[in-house]
């Protein structure tokens, strides 16, 4: 097996930094959270400050929707680099209740994760759940007003009401290092006017977020970084005191319209700002269009977060526009039906960058498929996970053939790792990525 030596690029002086479980937040000061280290036409590198450390951007979030990385542990997390992750309001607060954990000293403690935390608001889980309310209790699953939106819990038919001032309530009482503003998530296809009325909702959400996200922490948010806090250097002892809180770009495939979104969301002022509505079933040539229109319009000084994608063609393209923070199931997921990442090249040789820029580094295996029955090789020879330091194809085979769930533990970790260590490869090797790319 080659010499893996990617694993090695984080700076170890910028490790996980522990957490802090106080959720007491009045008299916080605003400083800066976010610095760019590097910029080279297109691609950016910085770091992400949080109350619970320091991150490297650009960087992947693995999805801990109900608290869990499914079929992975925090410590295999922690072990394969990952240094934020993300949960979700709407399945938290219905299961087991931002009480049970606000008890349990926050989110950090209950699933014992050491790093950092981003919450979406639960905003898309309401839309995207309820129409399998609707099937299965017979009754419209979604209701929305300028108060917030009611809806049915698909799996017991109880009602709800979730409002922005209520989703930020939550949210601090899940401890989150990064909190999302509640939007309304328009479906795709969508009318100019229904995509206008949804983002006109969107924004006035989004001040009330702000207002009771002020309110609640004795914080003031600005719209941009000062000169002061642009020249802090970041270092352990200037980490905030209190979460981030980001606002969201609606405005479906209209480019007046998410050009408007975006301008107006930062004359509001946030933290960072997040792009969404672009994992509703929109061909793919609209998300290039629409991160297209936004790069010139979103500040430089502020963090940048494509909600919901994507592949990691569709990850490298966002980089390419301007993108820091991305989050998808697709590494578990795939890993779950046997499909597991391979590097097509040595993530070590330069010629990699050229292959990058054509979509040509990798490939999945269906390591179901009976040519790896009798195959003892690591998955990846390029790799230099716990799974391929460890175990052969023949044995992941047998354990999915099998149904062994350890197969899902292994299959996760191998994924995970590879989406990791790609956003690492971006993040260390930018200028000559840069150069090839253009």
């Amino acid at each position: 097996m080659s010499d893996m030596r990617i694993r090695k690029l984080p700076d170890k002086s910028l490790d996980l930094l522990g957490y802090s479980v106080d959720t007491s937040y009045k008299s916080c000061y605003y400083s800066a959270v976010f610095r760019l280290t590097s910029k080279t036409k297109k691609i950016r590198t910085g770091l992400l400050k949080t109350k619970s450390g320091v991150t490297h951007t650009p960087f992947f979030m693995p999805i801990a929707t109900k608290g869990a990385v499914k079929n992975v542990s925090s410590e295999d997390l922690k072990d394969m680099g990952a240094e934020i992750i993300l949960g979700n309001t709407y399945h938290l607060w219905l299961r087991p209740g931002e009480d049970v954990i606000k008890k349990a000293g926050g989110l950090h403690r209950f699933m014992n994760w050491h790093g950092s935390i981003l919450t979406d608001s639960g905003g898309y889980q309401v839309f995207s759940l309820g129409s399998r309310a609707e099937k299965k209790f017979g009754k419209s699953g979604v209701s929305i007003n300028e108060d917030g939106v009611e809806f049915i819990d698909p799996v017991d038919g109880r009602k709800h009401f979730m409002s922005p001032e209520k989703s930020i309530d939550i949210q601090l009482d899940l401890g989150s290092d990064i909190i999302m503003v509640l939007d309304e998530c328009p479906p795709f296809p969508c009318s100019y006017e229904k995509a206008r009325e949804s983002m006109e909702l969107t924004l006035r959400w989004a001040e009330r977020c702000k207002k009771h996200f002020e309110k609640k922490t004795g914080s003031k948010l600005s719209a941009r970084n000062s000169r002061q806090t642009r020249n802090l250097k970041i270092k352990n002892k200037n980490l905030p005191n209190r979460p981030l809180l980001f606002g969201i770009v609606q405005g479906s495939v209209y480019e007046d319209l998410r050009k408007e979104c975006a301008e107006r969301l930062v004359k509001i002022g946030f933290d960072g700002y997040a792009i969404g509505g672009v994992a509703v079933g929109e061909p793919r040539k609209h998300l290039y269009e629409i991160l297209g229109w936004l790069a010139p319009v979103l500040p430089e000084d502020k963090p940048r977060y494509l909600m919901g994608l994507g592949k990691p063609e569709e990850i490298i393209s966002a980089v390419m526009n301007g993108i820091d923070m991305f989050d998808c199931v697709i590494p578990t997921r795939e890993g779950r039906h046997g499909r597991l990442f391979v590097w097509k090249i040595d993530p070590n040789d330069p010629a990699l960058f050229s292959s990058l820029a054509k979509g040509l580094f990798y490939e999945t295996k269906n390591i179901s498929n009976e040519r790896f029955k009798k195959d003892f090789t690591p998955i990846d020879t390029y790799c230099d996970c716990y799974v391929c330091r460890n175990y052969t194809k023949s044995y992941l085979h047998y354990l999915l053939r099998t149904n062994e769930p350890l197969f899902l533990n292994l299959a996760s970790i191998h994924n995970l790792n590879f989406y990791i260590i790609l956003m690492k490869i971006l993040a260390k090797r930018k200028n000559s990525y840069d150069d090839t790319y253009h």
